[in-house]
C-alpha cells in the first residue's frame, strides 16, 4: 500500500512538471515566429550573424525541452505501468467495512490536472460512476439530499454525512480550487495532531581514525495543531434537486471543493491562529514582534522575524537592479530543513508588474517579458491569488507548512431561507488547522516600496458571534467611547442620582440580552430598557448577550458619590 502510494505521488509530480513543460510550447512557437520575421528582415551580414546566432540558440533551448518533454511522458507511462501491475497483483481485500474501502480505493483519474471548467464526477468513467451511485451509502446521502427540497424545517445533527467516496473526490478537487494545497505538507489527521521536527543540528567531530567517537545531541521540537471548523452555506437550485444523480452529485462536490478551498488558500497566508479558530497564517506569524502568550515550551524557539523577513524594495527599480533587489530579499527565508522547492504568491497585477520589469528586447526589436509562471533568479513557481493586496509577493518553502485536515466533513443543515429565489440552502464543514513549522522558512515582500499587508479581513463569523452595537446607562458618560469589543467601562454618579437605565441594542438579530445590577450584596435582574438602581460607592451592571452557543458579557462598574 505505502509502495503504491509512493508511485501515485511521483506519478503525480511527474505530470505537474510535464505539464508545467507544455506550458512553454506556445513560448516556442512565439520565439519562432519572431525568428522567422528576423530572418526575411535581414539586410546586412552583421544582422545576419545576429539572426543565426539567436536561431541556434533557440533550436538548442527547443531540442532540450523536447527532449525533457518526452523522457517524462515515457517516466510517466513506465510509472503507470508499474503501478498498473502493482494494484492488479495486489492482495485483495478481506474486510468490507467503509475504512477499509476508503483505504484501499483509487481514482483511475487525476482529478488535480482537470480544468475549472470540467466537473471532477463528469470526467470520471461511466462505470466508475456507476459504480459509486450504486452504492448504498451514496444513494442514501442523495435521497436524503433531494428530499429537503421545499422543507422548512432544520435538519440536524448527522442526518447528512457525506459517504466516504464523495469525501475522496472532495479531497482531491480542492486541490483544483486550492492552489496553495500543492505546495504545502498536507497530513490527514484525527483529534489533536503533534508532528516532531528537528531542531539544531550539531555539528559532527572531526577526530582520530581509531579514537573513541562523540555523542551528537539533537533536539526535537513539537508543534501542536488543533481541529478548527471551517464552514459556510450554499445555495442549490431546486431544479438540480430534481435532477440525475450524477448532476446533484457533480454541483455538490463543486460547490463544496470551490468554497473550502478558498477559505484554505487565504488561512495558510493570513490565517489569524488560534484565537480566532482558524490557522496560522504565514504571513501573520512573520508579522509577530513578540512571543504570543501561552506559546508552548516544546515547540521551536519563537524569533522575531518581523523586519528579517518583511521586505520593501523601492519601487523605482528597474531592471537588473530589481532583480537583484529582489534575489537579497527572497534570500532571507533561509532555512536548513526544508528539502522542497520554493513558491511565490502573488495578485495578477503584481504578476503584471513583475512581467513589466522583465521586458527585454529581441535581436528583431520585439518585446520579451520573461515571466511564465517561475520567478525568474530567485526561482520557485508563482501562484495567482485575487485576493492578495496589489504588489506584495508571500512566499518561501511551502514544505515547512503544516496543514492538519481532519475528516468527517457533513451537510448538517437546511432551511427554506430562499425560497422566493427557487434554492434550497445547504450548510457544509469540514475541520482543520495549520502553521508554519519553522517560520524562517517565508518571507513577504513589497514591490512598490511600501511595507507588507501583514493583516486580512476575513468573513465575519456572525452566526456565532454576540456583540453588542450600542450601550447606553442613563445620562452618564462612559469612560471611554463605546466599542463592541471592548467589554469591561466605568462611569461616575452623582449623589442624588437614583436609578439608571440601562439599554443595550445586540448586533446579531435575534441575540438575548440579559441585565443584571449588583449594590453590594443585592443582585437584581433588570429588564433591558429598565432601570437599574444605584446604591453609594461602587454599582456593578452585567450586561449578558447571548447568540446560539456564543455569549459575551460587558461589565459598566458604575460609582456613585456619597455627597
Amino acid at each position: 500500500m505505502l509502495k503504491t502510494l509512493m508511485m501515485k505521488r511521483d506519478i503525480d509530480r511527474k505530470k505537474k512538471e510535464l505539464e508545467d513543460l507544455r506550458a512553454k510550447d506556445a513560448e516556442f512557437e512565439t520565439r519562432e515566429a519572431e525568428l522567422e520575421a528576423a530572418i526575411n528582415e535581414t539586410e546586412t551580414d552583421e544582422q545576419r550573424d545576429a539572426v543565426a546566432e539567436e536561431v541556434e540558440k533557440y533550436e538548442v533551448e527547443k531540442t532540450d525541452h523536447e527532449t525533457k518533454v518526452a523522457e517524462l511522458e515515457t517516466e510517466i507511462e513506465e510509472l503507470e505501468g508499474q503501478l498498473a501491475d502493482m494494484e492488479r497483483n495486489a492482495p485483495k481485500p478481506t474486510q468490507t467495512n467503509e475504512k477499509t474501502e476508503r483505504s484501499n480505493k483509487t481514482l483511475t483519474i487525476n482529478i488535480r490536472s482537470l480544468p475549472r471548467s470540467q466537473r471532477a464526477f463528469d470526467a470520471i468513467p461511466a462505470e466508475e460512476r456507476s459504480a459509486i451511485l450504486a452504492r448504498e451509502d451514496v444513494k442514501n446521502f442523495l435521497s436524503n439530499v433531494r428530499s429537503m427540497k421545499g422543507q422548512t424545517r432544520a435538519v440536524t445533527g448527522g442526518e447528512l454525512m457525506i459517504p466516504v467516496v464523495m469525501l475522496d473526490l472532495i479531497a482531491e478537487n480542492m486541490y483544483r480550487y486550492s492552489k496553495l494545497l500543492n505546495r504545502i505538507r498536507v497530513r490527514n489527521v484525527n483529534g489533536e495532531a503533534r508532528q516532531t521536527i528537528a531542531g539544531i543540528v550539531p555539528e559532527a567531530i572531526w577526530q582520530e581514525m581509531c579514537g573513541a567517537i562523540n555523542e551528537l545531541t539533537f533536539v526535537f521540537n513539537q508543534i501542536t495543531l488543533d481541529g478548527y471548523k471551517v464552514a459556510g452555506y450554499i445555495p442549490v437550485c431546486n431544479a438540480l434537486l430534481e435532477d440525475n444523480d450524477v448532476n446533484l452529485a457533480s454541483w455538490l462536490v463543486e460547490m463544496l471543493s470551490e468554497s473550502i478551498g478558498l477559505a484554505l488558500d487565504k488561512a495558510i497566508l493570513y490565517g489569524k491562529g488560534a484565537g480566532y479558530k482558524m490557522p496560522m497564517g504565514i504571513v501573520t506569524r512573520l508579522a509577530q514582534q513578540s512571543q504570543p502568550a501561552g506559546y508552548p515550551v516544546d515547540a521551536p524557539a519563537w524569533v522575531d522575524l518581523h523586519t528579517s523577513n518583511l521586505k520593501s524594495i523601492a519601487s523605482n527599480k528597474t531592471g537588473a537592479e530589481f532583480w537583484a533587489a529582489l534575489q537579497v530579499a527572497a534570500s532571507a527565508c533561509y532555512t536548513k530543513y526544508s528539502r522542497g522547492e520554493m513558491f511565490w504568491c502573488m495578485n495578477s497585477k503584481t504578476y503584471g508588474l513583475l512581467k513589466s520589469k522583465a521586458i527585454t528586447f529581441t535581436a528583431s526589436g520585439d518585446v520579451v517579458a520573461n515571466v511564465y509562471g517561475i520567478l525568474p533568479i530567485v526561482t520557485g513557481d508563482i501562484d495567482i491569488l485575487e485576493f492578495m493586496p496589489d504588489n506584495d509577493i508571500i512566499g518561501g518553502y511551502g514544505d515547512l507548512y503544516l496543514l492538519a485536515q481532519r475528516s468527517g466533513m457533513s451537510i448538517e443543515a437546511s432551511r427554506e431561507v430562499q425560497f422566493i429565489q427557487d434554492n434550497t440552502v445547504f450548510r457544509g464543514k469540514m475541520r482543520a488547522d495549520g502553521a508554519p513549522i519553522v517560520a524562517g522558512a517565508f518571507v513577504g515582500i513589497n514591490i512598490a516600496g511600501d511595507s507588507v499587508t501583514t493583516a486580512m479581513t476575513f468573513a465575519a463569523d456572525s452566526a456565532n458571534d454576540a456583540k453588542l452595537q450600542s450601550l447606553t446607562v442613563g445620562a452618564l458618560s462612559l469612560n471611554t467611547t463605546f466599542d463592541p469589543d471592548t467589554l469591561t467601562y466605568t462611569a461616575t454618579a452623582a449623589s442624588n442620582v437614583a436609578d439608571v437605565a440601562v439599554t443595550a441594542v445586540p448586533a446579531q438579530n435575534g441575540a438575548a440580552i440579559g441585565i443584571t445590577a449588583a449594590a453590594g450584596s443585592t443582585k437584581k435582574n433588570v429588564v433591558n430598557g429598565g432601570k437599574a438602581a444605584l446604591s453609594t460607592g461602587e454599582n456593578v451592571i452585567g450586561i449578558e448577550v447571548k447568540n446560539g452557543n456564543a455569549v459575551k458579557v460587558y461589565t459598566v462598574t458604575v460609582t456613585k458619590a456619597s455627597t
